[in-house]
């Protein structure tokens, strides 16, 4: 029975969400209320449960999505972004211009959320499939497919964040075995992929076929650009790296260990970002502070999403139904890897969020974490990994997709659905090979 209401529940989620159209968070309460209740749960306990679930969840993460968004923003109004792209495609030649661009997507995904990284690299997209000659979906799949990956994968992204939060997963070695996942998943989604679409014409939408495109001499440095996109990732991985190489008594690892935490590391980079993307430019500090300002609009909404996966979550593990669904499966033949692979995959298709996927997921099978002791760096990635399959008509990314390439329903299916699902597929098959070794 307990199971039977999580599944109404999900379906529920489901029909609010896709059918009625109702807004994500007002759709995980009224599910979180509902399912408390079905189970139970006195209903003081239940709003108590939806209380701890949205403070809990949203402790750690408005940091850390806050200055992502900031630094996303930076990079994003600096130029940077756009540097980064021209430099590197000048440095691989038309050759090897896809190589660039998957390059491109991974650098400029990593800080920013893949809707703001999506709209800053699609007019560069068509800048350079136009000056080439090369069609448009040869030259935008392979930086797409980059930043897909980093979205569902890797920290600092909400999900893959939210979920390590909840795991207790090392953010380093989640972007360590993330990294390591993504390089066959990006190539195979990306270039191979789009190397066998034919017939499929992509142009883009009238009001994009003339971007705005900054001067050289109006844009940062291409060294300072990629230091500064990089910068968080640079130091927690230089945490990471501590942790494993440097003795446990050495002097200097609680500070390195300091500087690499997540949230220190974010809010580094937005403090240099603010100095050499904006300041040693030129810029007046009240020009920055309202750009800043304005990047936090962009999250208010994700970070309501995740507090209403996070109130699902609690009242999961308070009614105990999270430990009930672990009884059940942890003495499945399956590898708890594969069924939160599983799981993530049929939420991913039910409701068409990524992040909401990849959260309410976490929330079901968190249990399995302690009951299996399988890798939580590793749970988070196949997580991910499913959260990111078989994208369709409930899915934003989806639209945002289809309607920039000027695409029908039709050849969106064929080709960001197909993306997509390789890159789920790739990712779940790069865990399971890891899993073997960590």
């Amino acid at each position: 029975m307990p199971l039977l209401i999580v599944v109404l529940g999900l379906i529920l989620l489901f029909l609010l969400i896709a059918r009625f159209k109702l807004n994500a968070f007002i759709a995980f309460i009224i599910v979180s209320l509902a399912v408390g209740i079905a189970e139970g749960m006195e209903l003081q306990g239940v709003i108590q449960s939806i209380q701890n679930g949205i403070g809990n969840t949203l402790g750690f993460l408005v940091i850390i999505l806050g200055l992502g968004a900031m630094l996303g923003k930076l990079v994003a109004d600096s130029g940077a972004a756009q540097q980064i792209t021209t430099k590197l495609v000048a440095k691989f030649g038309i050759k090897n211009i896809q190589w660039a661009l998957v390059l491109t997507g991974f650098i400029v995904g990593i800080p920013m959320f893949y809707s703001v990284g999506f709209v800053i690299l699609i007019p560069l997209i068509f800048t350079i499939a136009a000056s080439t000659g090369l069609p448009l979906l040869y030259v935008g799949l392979p930086m797409i497919a980059s930043l897909s990956v980093t979205h569902g994968f890797l920290p600092p992204h909400p999900a893959p964040t939210a979920i390590a939060s909840m795991f207790n997963a090392d953010i380093g070695k989640t972007l360590l075995y993330g990294t390591i996942i993504a390089i066959p998943a990006i190539t195979l989604a990306g270039p191979v992929f789009s190397r066998t679409i034919k017939n499929i014409t992509a142009t883009p939408i009238k009001e994009f076929v003339n971007p705005t495109i900054l001067k050289e001499e109006e844009m940062p440095g291409i060294n300072i650009s990629i230091f500064t996109a990089l910068l968080p990732v640079i130091l927690i991985m230089l945490a990471t790296g501590a942790d494993l190489l440097l003795p446990k008594d050495a002097a200097i690892l609680p500070i390195v260990n300091f500087i690499g935490n997540p949230v220190i590391a974010m809010l580094i980079a937005v403090l240099v970002a603010i100095y050499t993307l904006g300041l040693a430019r030129g810029k007046e500090m009240t020009e920055i502070m309202a750009s800043v300002a304005s990047s936090i609009s962009g999250i208010t909404m994700v970070l309501l999403i995740i507090a209403g996966a996070g109130a699902l979550k609690e009242v999961l593990v308070d009614s105990g139904v999270s430990d009930y669904i672990a009884n059940i499966l942890k003495d499945s033949s399956f590898s708890p890897l594969l069924l939160a692979w599983l799981v993530a995959t049929v939420i991913r298709v039910c409701v068409g969020s990524a992040t909401v996927a990849g959260l309410t997921t976490a929330g079901i099978v968190l249990p399995l974490v302690n009951a299996t002791g399988v890798s939580a760096e590793l749970m988070v990635l196949a997580i991910g990994s499913g959260s990111l399959m078989l994208s369709h008509v409930n899915d934003g990314g989806f639209w945002l997709f289809k309607e920039y390439f000027n695409l029908s329903i039709k050849d969106t299916l064929k080709t960001w659905t197909v993306m997509e699902t390789t890159v789920g597929v790739m990712g779940l098959i790069g865990v399971m090979i890891l899993s073997l070794f960590v």
